[in-house]
């Protein structure tokens, strides 16, 4: 049973690009852990029909179910040691080449995906500047969608998921450490092991958008929603700079072009069809745990409370502080409209 539930998950948790180009000749990968028949999985289907259009056939994108590249980190690895060449990724992939990221996705820091939307759009020639001094090129931002508490027993307050076991991601000490430090019981694993790990009890709490958790089955062992935006699980595309510089050069600006519309469907498809990925939910058993705003003020007070060590340890002082102040900005400009 937990053999063939891995296995499902791992043929239906990535895609891998290839992109063969004329003379340039050698073919590039890319994994991600987007289920296949996701909305994910279906535009960048579409967006690779229209980088073969846009480049006269030199450029072809073939995409390939089966997460056996492995979670985020090990693409982001295998991308490092040539292996792979690009990935669609998760903050936790991200975070692996530079942890500014992170400033997009602070517990409670921001209460709309307009704030967020307005903070991404200041910060993101410099987050792309910084990833391609690293040897990455950003090829499109997107996210998907708040993530909520996914529970084996309902959650109301920050006390009751402190008795659960949670969900995070392997390889990120620091996110880890920031959990413990808040008096919770974090499990830190490879994505790839969620199914498995609800199935045996190993985690009984995992933050996750609706999307992902009504695609992957995973509220099938976690039947309870808090209802709270925590966060929203940013993504982007990104590829190494030296598979991006094999694309030939006319047709870069295009590709680009397309990549980021495509980002764009995908982050406003996922916004979308939350709502309906929870009904659909909730008619299959899901119970939803609806918060009064004390409730909210408590989890709000719980995340902030963490701020001061979370402000260089989890993401870099500069990084958290820019986001801060433009989010105060947006809210101080949108108060006097």
């Amino acid at each position: 049973m937990i053999q063939r539930c891995l296995t499902r998950m791992l043929t239906s948790a990535g895609l891998v690009l290839a992109i063969t180009s004329g003379s340039y000749g050698q073919p590039m990968k890319m994994a991600t852990l987007a289920p296949k028949g996701s909305a994910w999985h279906l535009i960048l289907q579409e967006m690779g029909e229209k980088w073969k259009s846009v480049s006269g056939g030199r450029v072809t994108l073939t995409l390939y179910p089966g997460g056996v590249a492995g979670d985020d980190g090990d693409v982001v690895r295998k991308m490092r040691l040539g292996t792979l060449n690009a990935g669609l990724l998760t903050s936790l992939g991200l975070a692996q080449i530079d942890r500014s990221i992170l400033a997009l996705q602070i517990p409670m820091m921001y209460d709309s995906y307009e704030e967020l939307d307005a903070v991404l759009e200041k910060m993101s020639p410099g987050l792309e500047r910084i990833f391609e001094q690293k040897g990455f090129v950003v090829l499109n931002w997107t996210d998907a969608g708040w993530v909520h508490f996914f529970t084996k027993t309902p959650v109301r307050t920050p006390e009751d998921l402190k008795g659960l076991k949670l969900f995070t991601g392997a390889g990120d000490t620091e996110t880890v450490e920031l959990w413990k430090a808040a008096g919770f019981r974090p499990v830190p694993l490879p994505a790839t092991e969620i199914s498995t790990a609800l199935q045996t009890g190993l985690v009984t709490a995992l933050p996750t958008p609706p999307q992902a958790a009504v695609i992957l089955q995973w509220y099938n062992h976690a039947k309870n929603m808090t209802d709270l935006r925590w966060a929203v699980l940013i993504g982007a595309t990104v590829v190494s700079k030296a598979a991006w510089e094999r694309v030939p050069p006319d047709v870069r600006p295009a590709l680009l072009v397309a990549a980021r519309a495509a980002g764009r469907r995908l982050r406003d498809e996922i916004r979308q069809k939350a709502p309906l990925d929870v009904e659909a939910m909730q008619k299959r058993g899901l119970a939803v745990v609806h918060l009064d705003p004390q409730a909210v003020d408590l989890w709000r007070k719980t995340a902030e409370g963490v701020y001061p060590q979370l402000r260089d340890s989890f993401v870099p002082a500069a990084a958290f502080d820019e986001a801060k102040k433009s989010r105060d900005e947006y809210r101080k400009q949108r108060a006097h409209q």
